[in-house]
């Protein structure tokens, strides 16, 4: 007997959220939102782009938008060194060792979304 697999598209599987009006965002200041079922979110504007991760040090428990300092594209976490590249989630020093949850952003109408994968 074949057994048949159901293929799930995409836009299925994930959901879009608005996190704030893009306006909030300051260049090289970190923000963080609470998002329901989430946790923390930290968004940036670097260069003009957004870029949202997971606000929470994998390493740690530090808030990264509230301790990190950014440098560029590389968010550091002032507790113990850690840093990652916010385009990424990529760990780029010890003592982290996992990367960092990073989401898609989008803007449209002058707000910020973010795409939360939906566990299927």
């Amino acid at each position: 007997m074949d057994t048949e697999i159901a293929t799930i598209p995409r836009s299925e599987m994930s959901k879009r959220v608005r996190i704030c009006a893009a306006s909030e965002i300051k260049p090289g200041q970190p923000s963080k939102y609470e998002v329901e079922g989430e946790g923390a979110l930290a968004i940036y504007l670097v260069d003009e782009r957004y870029y949202a991760t997971s606000d929470v040090c994998t390493h740690s428990t530090a808030s990264l938008s509230d301790d990190g300092e950014l440098d560029g594209h590389v968010i550091e976490c002032t507790w113990h060194g850690g840093r990652f590249d916010i385009r990424t989630g990529a760990f780029l020093s010890m003592p982290c060792t996992v990367p960092l949850k990073t989401y898609e952003v989008t803007v449209e109408g002058g707000d910020i979304f973010v795409t939360l994968e939906q566990a299927v």
